[in-house]
């Protein structure tokens, strides 16, 4: 059984909204949100529209279960692409990323190798170097990475990760919005 009243405080939480600044954009009042919040009352369907729609939401993703959501990943869930020809591979950590804000991949440099040059796009890339040592080329500019060092920067030039060392590399990369 779904509770409405503890669905509709969830999303008014989440949304850093009052009671009140909920009731305003409702014309509803305060006091029945309150109650319709603890399971004191029933908003009729077109009342219960009215705060989906200042929630942001609609009636069936209000409704929807998402309580199958997968929230922890195996190496089985994974997904692996080997690019022999450039020297590295991608493991997707958690697969279907791009219907997420962000992708965060684990890549494998072989020494000599590199990652596909990746264009400049909208959002922000951070990455963190688990074992070995790249160069960041942003652009024009390099910057040398160890073991422990880690990035962030916005994607507004060509960029992409090079292995000059004897070792290999293996670096978490996380990219907003999903790129890879």
């Amino acid at each position: 059984m779904t509770d409405i009243g503890d669905r509709i405080k969830r999303r008014r939480l989440k949304l850093g909204l009052t009671q009140e600044e909920l009731a305003a954009r409702t014309e509803l009042s305060k006091g029945f949100i309150s109650q319709v919040e603890r399971n004191l009352t029933s908003p009729s369907i077109a009342t219960l529209m009215d705060i989906l729609e200042a929630l942001g939401m609609d009636i069936s993703d209000f409704f929807a279960k998402n309580e199958d959501e997968k929230v922890v990943f195996t190496p089985d869930d994974m997904f692996v692409k080997d690019d022999e020809e450039i020297g590295s591979s991608i493991c997707w950590l958690v697969p279907n990323a791009q219907k997420n804000a962000l992708e965060p991949i684990l890549v494998t440099i072989s020494p000599g190798g590199s990652t596909c040059p990746d264009d400049p796009h909208e959002g922000e890339e951070f990455g963190y170097v688990l074992s070995g040592s790249v160069t960041l080329v942003l652009g024009l500019r390099r910057f040398r990475l160890k073991k422990g060092d880690s990035f962030c920067f916005n994607p507004t030039e060509e960029h992409y990760l090079i292995n000059n060392m004897q070792r290999e590399a293996r670096v978490i990369w996380v990219a907003t919005p999903p790129s890879f």
